[in-house]
């Protein structure tokens, strides 16, 4: 049995994973989440299971019920804001965990992560059949670089109202872009976040509140070439999905004896 701890609760996304994990015969749900500090509950229920919330500023006091908790993998689904501080934690703390929040420097925590006694999988994006579209490119811009060279781009990324950064996805792609030729940074991407304005692109009301719909249009200097890609989701079912396939792939390199390594998504998928 893998014993996981789910960060970020009550939020949309670590509920959503949650959910999915009481699904899995192999995998036991720690009932207590770390929380944000504005969180007013002092617990919450989730499929008749009751969960205490621990405010982030009270981990410290805390680590006494935290460490009882030990062997566990924590599934991060907090915010930007939060991510190196709770990198910072679960590494003096001895906690292996998967990111699934964006805004991780990886250059930041690399250090930390490689002298700790834990490994962790890093993935602004869990979607499995994403990240294989992702894998591509990078195969792309690593064996045909320049050869969109004098191309334009134009970025459009829609996502729920309360997402507050800009895409990790769309932000990954531009490197890609980039070394294919083109010449593009993250402040060119178009965010959309009105909801009006989601609903004038095609955006279903049911999925206003959860969907990750991204634009790329490639545009030669002449005009003579146009080449879009779009991929839309809708809800976050495919993101819980690759939470599960982390879970076990992280659990299987513990098991083996590894520490102080990264694993990113497309790790996961190799074996997955």
């Amino acid at each position: 049995m893998i014993n996981v701890m789910v960060i970020g609760l009550p939020g949309d996304m670590a509920t959503i994973a949650t959910k999915r994990i009481l699904k899995e015969q192999n995998l036991s749900l720690i009932p207590y989440s770390i929380t944000g500090n504005d969180i007013d509950d002092e617990k919450i229920v989730i499929n008749n299971i009751e969960i205490e919330l621990i405010k982030a500023n009270e981990i410290e006091k805390k680590n006494t019920i935290i460490n009882k908790l030990k062997p566990f993998i924590a599934i991060d689904f907090t915010e930007p804001n939060a991510v190196h501080k709770n990198i910072e934690y679960y590494c003096r703390s001895d906690i292996s965990f998967i990111m699934g929040t964006t805004g991780v420097v990886v250059n930041r925590i690399k250090q930390n992560i490689e002298e700790s006694n834990i490994c962790a999988v890093i993935a602004p994006n869990m979607g499995k059949q994403i990240v294989a579209l992702q894998a591509m490119f990078e195969f792309a811009a690593e064996n045909f670089p320049k050869c969109f060279t004098g191309y334009s781009l134009q970025i459009t990324e829609s996502h729920q109202q309360n997402k507050l950064d800009t895409s990790g996805t769309a932000r990954s792609m531009i490197n890609y872009f980039n070394t294919l030729g083109l010449k593009f940074d993250e402040t060119m991407i178009e965010k959309i976040r009105d909801q009006n304005t989601q609903r004038t692109i095609g955006v279903p009301e049911k999925y206003l509140d959860g969907h990750a719909w991204h634009n790329y249009k490639l545009t030669s200097e002449d005009k003579s070439v146009f080449i879009q890609l779009k991929h839309n989701i809708n809800g976050r079912e495919i993101y819980a999905e690759g939470t599960i396939s982390s879970i076990y792939y992280l659990d299987n390199k513990i098991k083996n004896g590894e520490s102080g390594k990264i694993f990113s998504m497309i790790d996961v998928m190799k074996i997955a």
